[in-house]
């Protein structure tokens, strides 16, 4: 019997799919909503054809007018529950990307519609997959809107699309489940997992800067110094100059560090012999997160791509981007 359930509930989850095209934007209404009563619901269903029944059997007045009111209050409460979802809207805002087995935060924007002077109450969403108790319950305000946060975890790198919701609302008596099915079209930039701890990065590379990177000789007066610093060295202080400071009041003056050359680092592709593909991916995605915290000018050697050298936040991104697309 579970078996069957799992195979009749895979199908018509199946069938609803095929049903809904994918898109950041949906309007709810009478083509795409579906109801159904609820566990209790059913009992309440037993429970007036009992006391029909009894009625019946007994010529109780009493009984067919209780009977007759609860079935009124239980339809007149289907087409609220119904009407609960009817009209409202859902917008998905962009999803930024995220790492291999972290949850990717998803913004949903449920918008009550226009012109209307009614609440929404307990409305709830979920993703497909997750478990019953992993509702998120909210309310929208009439003629106004109301935003929330929910997430998932994607387990592979690459372009993944974003699963299904369900948004259902059980409003007012719990008697029925109203619901509906949305498929966002966007999907979200997984990158790889970053190895952890992360390795020592590779060793750096110097740029030829000239002749005139080593250090440089005083050739004035003010040549090559600064005004002292809370915390100079005691050895980069001009003492010559100190005595005449002094006399003068004048501030103190230290001298420049030497000019040092930059230094180049190169991630490469090669560097990570030993691993397969995924574990080399998550190396070289450890590292480029180390040579960004570390303010590093870096650039990235893989077979057949190669990104260029640069810093940044754009930069890094960058690299992330050709890791989590790679093939």
């Amino acid at each position: 019997m579970p078996k069957l359930l799992t195979l009749l509930q895979w199908r018509f989850e199946a069938w609803i799919d095929s049903r809904h095209q994918r898109t950041d934007t949906q309007q709810l209404n009478h083509r795409n909503v579906y109801i159904l009563p609820t566990q209790a619901g059913l009992m309440f269903g037993l429970t007036l054809a009992i006391l029909l029944l009894t009625s019946i059997n007994y010529q109780l007045n009493l009984g067919y007018a209780l009977t007759f009111l609860l079935l009124g209050c239980a339809l007149v409460s289907m087409h609220m529950t119904h009407y609960n979802l009817h009209g409202l809207s859902l917008h998905l805002r962009p999803v930024a990307p995220t790492f291999a087995n972290r949850t990717a935060p998803l913004q949903v924007v449920v918008q009550s519609p226009a012109g209307h002077t009614r609440d929404r109450y307990g409305i709830g969403l979920r993703l497909s997959g997750a478990p019953i108790n992993g509702i998120t319950w909210i309310n929208v305000p009439a003629d106004d809107m109301a935003e929330i946060a929910l997430g998932f975890v994607p387990t592979v790198r690459g372009h993944q699309p974003i699963p299904s919701w369900t948004i259902e609302t059980r409003f007012p008596f719990g008697l029925f489940r109203a619901w509906s099915v949305w498929r966002p079209a966007s999907g979200v930039l997984v990158y790889p997992e970053p190895e952890h701890p992360a390795p020592p990065l590779p060793p750096l590379q110097s740029v030829a800067a000239g002749t005139g990177a080593g250090p440089q000789q005083e050739r004035g007066e003010w040549d090559g110094v600064r005004s002292y610093l809370r915390g100079d060295p005691l050895k980069t202080i001009v003492w010559k100059k100190a005595a005449q400071a002094m006399a003068c009041g004048t501030e103190l003056v230290s001298r420049d560090r030497p000019p040092t050359a930059p230094a180049e680092l190169w991630l490469d592709w090669q560097a990570c012999t030993g691993l397969d593909i995924e574990a080399r991916l998550s190396r070289l995605c450890a590292w480029v997160n180390c040579a960004h915290r570390s303010e590093l000018l870096f650039g990235l050697l893989m077979p057949h791509t190669q990104l260029a050298m640069g810093s940044g936040e754009s930069h890094r991104q960058a690299a992330l981007r050709v890791l989590a697309l790679w093939s």
